[in-house]
């Protein structure tokens, strides 16, 4: 079953800039930053409720993040479902015609899975879907 907005991802030109709203204005809790090579961003996140804001900074020019943030300039980039079986979610998705961008689960941020889904079939919102791996428990 889907378990709950998991996280909504912000694209930022700076991740220690953008910081200061999240961390020092709005007091949120800060869980730390990271390099996720494979998607080519460095990621903040700050913890509100049961929910993440993830900040996502390009590491280099190729990175989508980097071509979002020229196309459209910072702001929200994503919402992540958190899903208890990647698998079976990205068979349903198919199933109802939805299509994925990646032929399986990628490597996400926190040692996660993760799997986006088009936004052409999702209401021009870019989802993704996320689940803890097993040993990570």
């Amino acid at each position: 079953m889907l378990e709950k907005i998991d996280h909504i991802g912000i694209a930022v030109r700076s991740v220690e800039a953008s910081s200061v709203l999240y961390r020092d204005v709005l007091g949120l809790a800060y869980e730390g930053t990271e390099e996720v090579e494979s998607q080519g961003v460095k990621v903040a996140f700050f913890r509100l409720g049961e929910a993440k804001i993830e900040l996502l900074e390009p590491l280099h020019d190729e990175s989508p993040i980097a071509r979002f943030l020229e196309k459209n300039g910072e702001g929200i980039h994503h919402i992540a479902l958190g899903c208890d079986d990647i698998e079976v979610w990205r068979a349903r998705m198919e199933e109802a015609g939805v299509r994925l961008l990646s032929e399986a689960p990628i490597d996400g941020a926190h040692g996660k899975l993760i799997t986006f889904m088009h936004p052409r079939d999702t209401g021009r919102v870019l989802l993704e879907l996320t689940q803890r791996r097993t040993e990570s428990h």
